[in-house]
């Protein structure tokens, strides 16, 4: 039952790192020791700005978008509320119904304090069912999603924290599933994520350049089961660093610089070729956190080969123009999900829209002609206090 539950899981999985299978050279799959955990979708990037540039948003500029990236930015944030809603159309080269929708929001309490919240909602398309055996159990519409809240504060004139609470839930088998005489279930999990920001400003009036950075410890949370507890799975606790670098040419012209790492913490699989039992079944979130520097079975070498590395460049003509550009890099043995981006932004009085598009480093790639839209909403008019005034000073 446990190699079923295990092979349901991973099917899901496979959504993610499926270019990892398109674009490994010759000898490199046999090194190769993905890293695998439920609910994926957690770790696809949702929206448009960030996905323009290589999937780098930690340490950029605060924008309503925050809540995926960094929340902490929130507290710098220009406006007193404000709401987007994305959409992407995922793996589009394999399949045609796989979508990953994302809505969040904003509000300015105070001169400090702000809330947000986000709903990710990914829906897996249709899918046959099938036992152990291959023997076809019926149709069904998988789907997950998270919902969560946070609260950013100001705690300094260039620094400012956040917490996120985090509802996760996956619903592989359509409510229920029997196999073996055991009911599947959905599946679900509380998370956490914890972040911080910093910037700070020079130059001519004090805004000709800015340095800003950031840290982001998502998915902090319980393990996810299927059975009623027998099995359980990891989610995709990450830790996400960063830094950005803009510089105001002149008064119309201004170039942003932007660069993340992500590391997953949870533990790497080691497991023997005839058992799909790892032996991190029953570790626990938080050594599995600790252990997740140290535990690649290839030693320091392999440990370097699990960090993803973002960049990307913004420019920007008069505050309502943008072009994007930017690249992600992953190594083959992890994943393989080597691609370039490129991205563009107009911003109006109270919306704005964006773009990005996926350009894969290798040939028949299923993450090729994905693009992102997202259209943002500046509500600050119909409420929230503070403004855009009242926190300035702290740039």
């Amino acid at each position: 039952m446990m190699k079923i539950i295990k092979s349901l899981v991973l099917s899901s999985v496979l959504i993610l790192f499926a270019p990892g299978a398109y674009g490994q050279g010759k000898g490199e799959s046999a090194a190769a020791n993905i890293i695998s955990t439920a609910v994926p979708f957690l770790n696809i990037s949702p929206e448009s700005r960030a996905g323009g540039m290589g999937d780098a948003g930690v340490a950029t500029s605060p924008d309503i978008n925050s809540q995926y990236w960094n929340p902490a930015k929130y507290a710098f944030i220009d406006g007193s509320m404000g709401a987007s809603i994305a959409f992407t159309p995922w793996l589009r080269e394999l399949v045609g119904d796989i979508n990953l929708s994302y809505l969040t929001y904003f509000y300015r309490i105070d001169k400090m304090q702000v809330v947000s919240s986000s709903l990710t909602y990914f829906s897996m398309g249709d899918i046959t069912f099938n036992d152990i055996s291959g023997t076809v159990q019926g149709m069904g519409h998988p789907n997950e999603f998270a919902v969560d809240v946070a609260y950013s504060r100001v705690l300094s004139d260039h620094f400012s924290g956040a917490v996120v609470f985090r509802y996760i839930r996956s619903d592989l088998f359509n409510g229920g599933y029997l196999i073996s005489g055991t009911e599947l279930q959905a599946g679900s999990s509380f998370a956490a994520d914890v972040a911080f920001y910093y910037r700070t400003t020079w130059g001519k009036h004090g805004k000709d350049s800015e340095f800003s950075a950031g840290i982001n410890i998502s998915n902090i949370g319980s393990k996810i089961s299927y059975d009623g507890g027998n099995t359980k799975e990891f989610i995709p606790t990450n830790l996400r660093l960063g830094a950005a670098y803009r510089m105001r040419l002149d008064e119309y012209n201004e170039l942003i610089f932007t660069a993340d790492i992500n590391k997953l913490l949870v533990p790497s699989i080691i497991s023997s070729p005839t058992d799909t039992t790892s032996t991190n079944e029953n570790t626990s979130v938080i050594s599995g956190m600790f252990n997740s520097f140290s535990d690649a079975p290839g030693g320091f070498s392999e440990e370097l080969q699990e960090i993803r590395v973002s960049s990307g460049v913004e420019y920007w003509y008069n505050k309502q123009f943008a072009i994007r550009a930017g690249y992600h890099h992953e190594s083959a043995n992890k994943g393989n999900r080597k691609y370039a981006t490129a991205g563009i932004g107009l911003k109006f009085n109270m919306f704005n829209i964006d773009a990005s598009y996926i350009i894969p480093m290798q040939a028949n790639n299923p993450l090729a002609n994905t693009i992102r839209i997202t259209l943002g909403f500046d509500l600050s008019k119909y409420g929230g206090k503070g403004g855009e005034k009242s926190y300035k000073k702290h740039r």
